[in-house]
């Protein structure tokens, strides 16, 4: 087999905080789950954990402020273009706190995934755990999603339900959550890296 037919996913993850999502990723590389590389690693938080994460795992790791760009789409291609450098395939949002722009979403045609703490459509936004409490749900879960320039929306690869219990509060049922996030994150990146998943018309497929 050629080394061009062999290349691995090259994966750019995007991420705003202690990169938890990051980390799952890089256990499932490293376990022999997912056939996937880590092309780099950017934040929109310099000093974010994940970061740090990503360099004792040897990877590029690039914090960029968002208040040395002019506006948002100056900022997001700063962030191209090391997408673009570092030669990703696909980019991934993890734990991500910005609405990308054109700009990214453009360059990587269906190509941008998403993680939520909810089963979309219900509880959009930042606060989906806290919301999903305040409801009065008997279940949430998590959603991984093809990204467009609405947050928490376009089209669903998967989900996964998470019950939530009588006596939850946000950091256990957080913990629960996250846990599913971890599972079902790389699961769906296994499936890019096999080149199962398509999307027409705004709608997902996955190949079996």
């Amino acid at each position: 087999m050629s080394d061009i037919s062999s290349k691995k996913l090259q994966l750019g993850i995007l991420l705003s905080g202690g990169g938890s999502n990051l980390q799952a990723i890089v256990d499932a590389i490293d376990a022999g789950h997912l056939d996937a590389e880590i092309s780099v690693v950017i934040s929109n938080k310099p000093d974010a954990y994940g970061l740090e994460r990503a360099k004792i795992a040897g990877i590029s790791a690039i914090g960029l402020n968002p208040k040395d760009f002019a506006d948002r789409n100056a900022f997001d291609q700063a962030a191209l273009n090391e997408l673009r450098k570092h030669q990703v395939d696909w980019v991934v949002m993890a734990g991500y706190m910005r609405l990308l722009t054109s700009t990214v979403l453009d360059a990587y045609p269906n190509k941008v995934l998403n993680l939520h703490p909810s089963l979309l459509p219900s509880f959009v936004g930042a606060h989906a755990i806290r919301d999903a409490l305040a409801a009065g749900v008997r279940m949430t879960g998590v959603t991984v999603h093809i990204a467009n320039e609405i947050f928490d929306e376009g089209p669903i690869i998967a989900q996964r339900a998470v019950p939530v219990l009588q006596d939850d509060n946000h950091d256990s049922l957080a913990q629960r959550i996250h846990a599913v996030e971890h599972e079902l994150y790389p699961e769906v990146l296994q499936l890019v890296a096999e080149g199962r998943i398509s999307v027409s018309s705004g709608r997902v497929r996955i190949e079996e």
